[in-house]
């Protein structure tokens, strides 16, 4: 395979990665996420998941939006956005308020704690994004653009 990395098996003497698996989209999407969640834990935060950064950063650039709206924009399902949530706010680092037009509907706000929690958090984020995309601001933002545009490719092929 010219021009590829090799990807190897690991020091117990397993073998490589069989080739078929090196063209699986999928498969290489699943191994760059295993190895992200690894960094995340060790080089950013153990406790808080990469899903509660989301929501925090998101609430962050839209105070007061609704729970549910704010899960389609970060990409959960509503149930796991509750489940966030309400985690996020037992740890005192968000807060839910009722809509004054609509009481089934909960709008989000970062508190004092949550606020300075996530620029801590997000320091280290970034720090580890330098990290993850070495070289120069243009050829980050090429790969940047192509994982997005790919990200949209498969988010449409999933919902159709």
């Amino acid at each position: 395979m010219a021009g590829t990395v090799r990807v190897t098996g690991n020091d117990s003497g397993a073998p490589p990665t069989a080739d078929p698996l090196l063209v699986a989209p999928g498969y290489l999407a699943r191994r760059m996420y295993q190895s992200y969640v690894a960094l995340w834990n060790r080089e950013v935060d153990a406790v808080m998941t990469g899903p509660q950064f989301a929501v925090l950063t998101a609430t962050r650039a839209y105070p007061g939006v609704d729970q549910q709206s704010l899960a389609s924009s970060v990409t959960l399902d509503t149930s796991t956005m509750t489940d966030i949530v309400r985690r996020l706010e037992q740890r005192g680092l968000i807060r839910r308020e009722t809509a004054p037009e609509d009481g089934r509907r909960r709008l989000l706000y970062l508190t004092e704690k949550g606020t300075t929690r996530l620029a801590e958090v997000t320091q280290r984020s970034l720090a580890l994004d330098q990290k993850l995309m070495p070289g120069t601001s243009e050829h980050r933002e090429r790969v940047l653009e192509e994982l997005r545009l790919l990200g949209a490719t498969w988010e449409a092929l999933a919902a159709s």
